[in-house]
């Protein structure tokens, strides 16, 4: 559940600020991913874990709403996860995530390899268990699943996750922490040493895609004006895994990827300020 507070200025270390609204949004990675792609058109299936608070409840019953089927997903005792995100006037935000029931699932469950194993596409995100995140991997692997891995939070990642995983999408941090350089260009050579394709966003200068047959791709971002980014890197994810599974061009994918995050970011919210497949068309249309 993100717990998200709109202020000004986002409070520095010691001090105290008001803030101007407040809400309480179902969110998480993976989830907002999940929703993102469905509103874009794919059939999602979700694996996860939510507690048996009230908050699990709403996220389940969210999930539900927004055609993402939840048989994956486990409702185990104590506090969902949680997100805690201040944003500011300028649509930029920071967010401190506690786990919560996300870290019941630091492995595959009875039945869900099946759900792998029928899906074009897995997901995966860094807001569980990285015994979790490798299991699933490797049961795509086995099955001829793409894995597309948003690299959030960010954090070192073993060759059980890397030597699985097909695309990686980190944001310019995440491919900085990953590799070690904060130039773009550096950062997407290195991470091709570890992976076949990789996507770096650049928020407002777009994204930059390379694959290990040298090909490189910079897709511009839609001139917007920010209300909140909360879902942007989620929506980018989830629309460019649905447009990759129906089989689009990568530059098309990535094209639709941006229009749609151009979409949420002015918007506040997360899951719920996500386009549909008919705005991402319309829009991509009017330019």
């Amino acid at each position: 559940m993100d717990l998200v507070a709109y202020v000004s200025t986002a409070p520095g270390r010691g001090e105290t600020v008001l803030g101007r609204e407040f809400h309480t949004v179902p969110g998480g990675k993976g989830a907002n991913q999940a929703i993102a792609a469905g509103k874009a058109g794919a059939r999602v299936q979700m694996i996860g874990a939510v507690g048996s608070d009230d908050f699990g409840t709403r996220i389940r019953e969210n999930l539900i709403a927004s055609n993402v089927e939840v048989k994956g997903l486990r409702t185990v005792p104590g506090h969902s996860g949680t997100a805690h995100i201040v944003v500011d006037d300028q649509g930029g935000n920071s967010i401190v995530v506690i786990p919560g029931a996300n870290q019941a699932l630091d492995a595959l469950a009875a039945g869900d390899e099946e759900l792998i194993a029928a899906s074009d596409s897995l997901l995966l995100q860094l807001e569980v268990p990285f015994s979790g995140v490798a299991a699933a991997a490797q049961a795509a692997r086995r099955h001829g699943v793409r894995v597309i891995l948003t690299p959030a939070p960010a954090a070192q990642l073993g060759e059980d996750i890397l030597s699985n995983v097909d695309m990686i999408v980190p944001n310019e941090h995440e491919a900085a922490v990953l590799t070690g350089s904060t130039d773009p260009e550096q950062a997407l050579a290195a991470l091709l040493r570890d992976v076949p394709e990789a996507v770096i966003t650049l928020g407002q200068r777009g994204a930059l895609y390379g694959n290990r047959d040298g090909e490189t791709i910079q897709v511009p971002a839609l001139p917007v004006t920010a209300v909140d980014t909360t879902a942007a890197g989620d929506t980018f994810v989830g629309v460019l895994a649905t447009a990759l599974g129906e089989g689009r061009p990568v530059r098309e994918a990535l094209r639709r990827a941006s229009a749609a995050a151009a979409i949420a970011v002015q918007r506040p919210g997360a899951s719920s300020s996500m386009p549909t497949e008919k705005e991402i068309t319309d829009l991509l249309a009017s330019r």
